[in-house]
C-alpha cells in the first residue's frame, strides 16, 4: 500500500500562487500513476491533474489548463501541484491519489489510495 500526506494548502487572494505536495510512503512510488482531486463545499469531487508513472505525460481538467502544473520528484516520492492565477472558484479541499491500475489517473472510480487533503480558500 502507498501511504500520502499532502501538504501546502491555504489561504491565499486571487491571483495568487501555491504549491501543494503530496509525500508517499510504502510501495514503489515510481511505478504508478498519481492524480490531484477536489471537492469543494457542497460539491462531488473532481479530477484536477494526473501525472504517469515516469512523468512523461500529464493531464489537466479544462478549469485548471494553463494555471496549474503537476510534477513529480520519484526520489523524493512526492507529487506536486503549483497552481497559478488562483480564482475564487478554486476554493476545496484538494487530494493526491495514487492509481495502481490505471494510467492516467484521471478516473475518480478507479483511485487505490489517497491522502487526507489540504484546503485551498482563494479569496476575492
Amino acid at each position: 500500500q502507498v501511504q500520502l500526506v499532502e501538504s501546502g494548502g491555504g489561504l491565499v487572494q486571487a491571483g495568487g500562487s501555491l504549491r501543494l505536495s503530496c509525500a508517499a510512503s510504502g510501495r514503489t512510488f515510481s511505478s504508478y500513476a498519481m492524480g490531484w482531486f477536489r471537492q469543494a463545499p457542497g460539491k462531488e469531487r473532481e479530477f484536477v491533474a494526473a501525472i504517469s508513472w515516469s512523468g512523461g505525460n500529464r493531464y489537466y481538467a479544462d478549469s485548471v489548463k494553463g494555471r496549474f502544473t503537476i510534477s513529480r520528484d520519484n526520489a523524493k516520492k512526492t507529487v506536486y501541484l503549483q497552481m497559478n492565477s488562483l480564482k475564487p472558484e478554486d476554493t476545496a479541499v484538494y487530494y493526491c491519489a495514487v492509481c495502481y491500475y490505471s494510467d492516467p489517473c484521471t478516473n475518480i472510480n478507479a483511485l487505490d489510495a489517497w491522502g487526507q487533503g489540504t484546503l485551498v480558500t482563494v479569496s476575492s
